[in-house]
């Protein structure tokens, strides 16, 4: 997280100029699914983008399946967010795998958090099934082009609380 800190506040590019933050912070490493989580939904326009994108591929974008766990707001994008940048953030908590039982997902999800997530094991395991991952990086090279050729930039949606800060940062721009 200190490395999203650094740049939001000394970006490369400014952040009037950045038009969205779509933040990778986890990938899929159990196979292809029919559905996606989006952590970040209700928050912005690249909510629609990404259900269009995933709805291209066959799947399903689902809200945040653990709203309670607070991870919108313990992950890299968020510095950005906090500044008024419209953010996306998939999770990684797909529920219906292609050709796996109900509940595989959730199992698996619990078990690599539970035995791995910031522990030594850590890392990459020649088990995995990276198809999955595949799947979830084009869905998002499909947002990043539809950002990058809309006519508009995404914003956040009314009630959102990082609204404001992008309105006052874009206000010059119009």
């Amino acid at each position: 997280l200190l490395g999203a800190k650094y740049y939001a506040e000394n970006p490369l590019y400014p952040l009037d100029h950045t038009l969205a933050d779509i933040n990778i912070d986890i990938v899929n490493p159990w196979g292809k699914t029919h559905d996606v989580e989006d952590i970040s939904a209700g928050n912005s326009t690249l909510d629609e983008m990404f259900a269009r994108a995933a709805a291209a591929q066959g799947r399903v974008a689902k809200p945040n399946s653990e709203p309670e766990k607070g991870s919108f707001f313990r992950a890299d994008h968020f510095e950005l967010s906090k500044l008024g940048v419209p953010s996306l953030y998939p999770g990684s908590k797909a529920k219906d795998f292609v050709g796996k039982p109900a509940g595989f997902g959730q199992r698996a999800s619990d078990d690599y958090t539970l035995h791995h997530y910031h522990q030594v094991s850590d890392e990459v395991n020649p088990s995995w099934d990276l198809s999955g991952a595949v799947q979830d990086d084009q869905l998002l090279f499909s947002v990043g082009w539809q950002v990058a050729n809309d006519n508009q930039y995404p914003t956040w949606l009314p009630g959102s609380e990082f609204k404001a800060k992008r309105d006052v940062m874009m206000a010059g721009k119009k």
